[in-house]
Order: structure tokens, then C-alpha cells, then sequence
């Protein structure tokens, strides 16, 4: 089941950059040069919260899921995730706000996250044996893999 999911994950942020830069266009042609990548962002950030809050806590409302509620701890680590995300969604609108295309931005996005995610992965849950030096031949290949794909993108 989790498969599932993961496929969903991949669809909805391998469409995400190209997406948010057809909506940038969109509202540039309303709204001329007056921020029209800001105001894309502002409608990612209304989406987050009608998926990443009303849908949640619905469904924790029609599981009686409420309480008790979590502890500061957690909930400042969640939040912290939350933010990171954010961020990231912040730094690819300004990656097209400021020239960048999507056939350049999205290559380069998705190659680098999957790599930061298991070094920071492998920080705070330290391997329990010696890491294998085929994982170092991985990530030589997933830089090669991106330079192919920013090299060889079609006109």
C-alpha cells in the first residue's frame, strides 16, 4: 500500500515545477510585472493549508483521533519539516522568479533532495554497519544522471 503513495508523491512533485511556473504565467498576464511569482506562492501556501491542515484534522476528527495531542517536542519537529518544505517551495519560485526554467530547475531539484534526504537520514539514524562504497558510486551516478538529463534536455 505505501507504494501507492510513494507514486503519489513522485507524480505530485515531479508535476509541481513546471506546474507553479504555468501558474506564475497565468497570473502575470493579470497582474503584469507586480509579483506574479509571489502571488503563486501565495496560492501553493493556501493549497498547503487546505491539504496539510483541514484534511488532517478531519480525518483525525472522524477517527476521535484529537486528543490526546502530541507533545511540544514533537509538534516543533513537525512543524520544523513543515517549514523546510515550505522553504523549498519558496526557493523553487524564486528559482523561476529569477530566470530559471523548469526543464533546468526540476532536474536539478530532484536529483539533489533524494541525495540531501538520505545524508541527513543517515545523520540522525546513524547506520549500524560501514557504508558501502557503492552508496558513494550511487551518488556519483545520480550527479552524472542529472548532468545527462540538464545536457541532453529537449529544446
Amino acid at each position: 500500500m505505501w507504494a501507492i503513495f510513494v507514486l503519489g508523491a513522485v507524480l505530485s512533485w515531479g508535476a509541481y515545477v513546471p506546474v507553479i511556473h504555468a501558474g506564475q504565467k497565468a497570473i502575470g498576464r493579470t497582474v503584469g510585472q507586480n509579483s506574479p511569482a509571489l502571488w503563486a506562492f501565495a496560492f501553493v501556501g493556501l493549497a498547503y493549508f487546505l491539504v496539510a491542515v483541514i484534511v488532517p484534522f478531519g480525518l483525525l476528527a472522524a477517527k476521535e483521533h484529537l486528543s490526546p495531542r502530541p507533545d511540544a517536542a514533537g509538534m516543533g519537529v513537525a512543524t520544523l519539516a513543515g517549514a523546510l518544505g515550505a522553504v523549498g517551495a519558496l526557493c523553487v519560485i524564486l528559482a523561476l522568479m529569477n530566470g530559471g526554467s523548469p526543464i533546468y530547475v526540476a532536474p536539478l531539484v530532484f536529483a539533489g533532495a533524494p541525495l540531501v534526504a538520505t545524508l541527513v537520514s543517515m545523520l540522525m539514524h546513524r547506520p549500524e554497519k560501514p557504508i558501502s562504497p557503492l552508496f558513494f558510486v550511487g551518488i556519483v551516478i545520480a550527479a552524472v544522471g542529472a548532468g545527462l538529463v540538464l545536457r541532453f534536455k529537449p529544446a
